[in-house]
Order: structure tokens, then sequence, then C-alpha cells
């Protein structure tokens, strides 16, 4: 009892730190509009909004240059919850399917998942369709389905993705968390979709679940966290799991074992900065990034083929993101070549180049969010 004390104290505390609550204005109501897109448009990045009166997505157009031109505001349908720093406490709000085609988004007020097509910078909205539970705050696309995590009902909600884009509920695939689950923040599928894992922030812990072939999952093999409040994490191309552990401001990787339990390659590695929240790994396995919400700043980790980590830099320091900055999610291009994050501070899109050592080189920010408003969730391509 007393160790379970301790653990919630340590994940309250993260979570404070990467929420970093301070009065704003209200959050306007999400319009959608229409830009006419350069030719030299290549892929796109996209936040929710998790407004309480309308959730939507912001969507900018991303030029070869790395550079991003706002696109416009699309309504998803549904609701969030609204907030000032963050409300959710989750990664993976907002889902690219892998060929870029579709984006899925969780309604956190209003129970749902949304699903538009992709075109460029820009949205149309397809449908929506029930989570499978209470407080969606993370979703998934993989081999056709979507996978989406309530944390306040302890469930994962199981959709089919039509061709189209369009969203069908399964409410006989919904599968309970294990017992004790509390904290579940994000929610993830490998690279060839057998196996779907969650984080736990409060009960410290993953959960995996083998994939069936019919999209249900089978029961969760627990996995104690090594380092404490598991939040973020993403996969390797060789399905090695990487987290970032935010009150132990660190990260961790695992090797998948065939019954889905994972083993510890690397245990805890210090970022040395503050509030490790979220983190991504880049399209060819070989880096992984944290965003740091209490220092504001981005560590990266070099990933051997044994799923090793490493400091790129010996402070911890990869990138810098300016004081106040307040980061609350990151994402990758397809191609490797640029890092954005999404500043809660500023209300930006922050951008890296990527060089082939790992190293970062800043790009300008791009406006077009609302500071400290509640926004939640980043996906580029």
């Amino acid at each position: 009892m007393q160790i379970r004390s301790i653990l919630a104290a340590a994940g309250a505390f993260a979570l404070a730190a990467c929420s970093d609550v301070q009065p704003t204005a209200p959050i306007s109501s999400p319009a959608t509009s229409s830009l006419s897109q350069s030719a030299q448009t290549v892929g796109g990045v996209f936040v929710s909004t998790n407004g309480l009166n309308g959730n939507a997505v912001v969507a900018f157009a991303r030029a070869a240059d790395g550079s991003l031109t706002p696109t416009g505001t699309f309504a998803t349908g549904g609701t969030g919850i609204g907030g000032v720093g963050d409300p959710l406490a989750s990664q993976f709000v907002v889902a690219l399917s892998h060929n870029a085609r579709f984006l899925v988004v969780a309604n956190a007020g209003s129970n749902d998942v949304s699903s538009f097509t992709v075109d460029g910078g820009s949205l149309t909205l397809v449908g929506r369709a029930s989570s499978g539970g209470d407080r969606p705050v993370s979703v998934t696309i993989s081999n056709g389905y979507v996978y989406a995590l309530n944390t306040v009902s302890n469930t994962i909600g199981v959709l089919e993705l039509g061709n189209d884009g369009s969203l069908t509920a399964l409410p006989g695939k919904t599968k309970a968390l294990a017992a004790g689950a509390n904290g579940a923040a994000a929610v993830r599928a490998n690279p060839t979709g057998s196996l779907v894992i969650v984080t736990e922030r409060v009960s410290n812990r993953l959960e995996s679940f083998a994939v069936n072939q019919d999209g249900s999952l089978g029961d969760p093999a627990v996995t104690a966290a090594a380092g404490t409040t598991p939040f973020g994490f993403d996969f390797t191309t060789r399905g090695q799991v990487i987290v970032s552990e935010a009150a132990s401001a660190s990260a961790s990787s695992y090797e998948t074992n065939a019954d889905g339990s994972l083993s510890v390659v690397s245990a805890a590695v210090p970022t040395l900065q503050g509030a490790t929240c979220w983190l991504i790994v880049n399209n060819g396995g070989r880096f992984a990034y944290t965003a740091n919400a209490g220092t504001s700043n981005i560590t990266g980790f070099s990933i051997d083929a044994k799923g090793t980590l490493t400091r790129l830099a010996a402070s911890g320091v990869t990138g810098d993101l300016g004081a106040g900055a307040q980061p609350l999610d990151l994402d990758m291009s397809r191609n490797g070549d640029f890092l954005y994050v999404m500043k809660n501070g500023t209300g930006t899109v922050g951008a890296f180049a990527v060089n082939g050592d790992g190293s970062l080189t800043p790009l300008p920010d791009t406006p077009g969010l609302v500071a400290r408003a509640g926004y939640m969730g980043l996906a580029a391509y």
C-alpha cells in the first residue's frame, strides 16, 4: 500500500509539471476554412484543439523545406474537455494511417472518435463513432482498425476503419485493461500490427495485447515500468518499445517477447531534464526524441540494434524550444527529415531539421494555435 502511495504521488508530481496550469482566455468556437495550397505541399501537421464547446483540428501544409502554412481549422463534430495545460495527460490524441490517407481524432468530451480524409494539409470530415468507453485520450490505426484508449473506463475500444475513412464501432471487441489500471496515457500498435501496447502513468506499468486476426485483442501481459510514470512511447522498426518516464525524467527501452511481455534493455536512462512526457522514434528506428515539458527542450537518444539507448548530448539538451514553450507533444515527418513540437506556452508549432547524426537544427516557429488553451496531440507526415 505504501509503494502504491509513493507511485501515485510521483505520478501526480510529474503530471503537475507537464500541466503547468495558468489562466487563459476562453477557447473560441472552431470554424472551417479553406486556403489554397502550394504546389510544393508534400505533407501536413495536425493538432487537436480539445475544445469544450466543439473539438477541431488545426491543420498545416508542409513544404519540402519543412516550413508550415496554416490551411484551416476543421471541426470533428465531437467535443473535448477544454483546459489550459495538459488536460488529457496523454500522447496520440490524433493519429494518421500508415499511408497518411486518413486522420483519426479522440473526442474526450463526447466519448467518440472522428475520422478525416487527408489531402496534403487539408482535411474532410468523414464521420464519428463511439470510442467504446469513457474519456478517449489516445488512438492508433493498424490494419484497418482503430484502437481507442479510454482512460476513465480503462478500456480499449475497437473500431473498423473503412476504405473510405468511415468508422464503425465494434462494441463486442472492446477490451478491458488489467485490474489495477490507473492513468492510462497512450496506445500504439507495433509496426506489424501484431501487438498493441498501453502505458499507465499512475499504476506505473505497461500492458501488451496480442492482436487477433479479426482485430480483437487478447488478454494483457503486464510489465512493471523500468522508470517512474511511463507516459509516451513509440516502436522502433525492429519492434522494440521506447518509453518516456515523466517523474524520473528518463527513457527506457524494452524487447518484446513471444508471449507479448516486455523485457528491459535500457532502464530509466536520464534525460537530465524535467517532466519527460512525450516520445517519438524516427522512421529509421535509430533515434528517439523526448519532449520535456518542465525544461522546454528536446532530448535525443541513439538506439542501437539491440535497443540500447544513449543520449546524443551529454547535457541531455538536443534541441532548445525557448523559455516558456511548454511542449505537449511531438511527431516526425514520414521522411524523417523534420521534427515538429506542439508548444503550448507560445501557441506555435516548433520545428527542427533532423541531421544524419540525430542532432537537430532549429527552424522558425509557425503560429496558428492558441497558447494555454488545452490543445492536445500532434500528428505529422
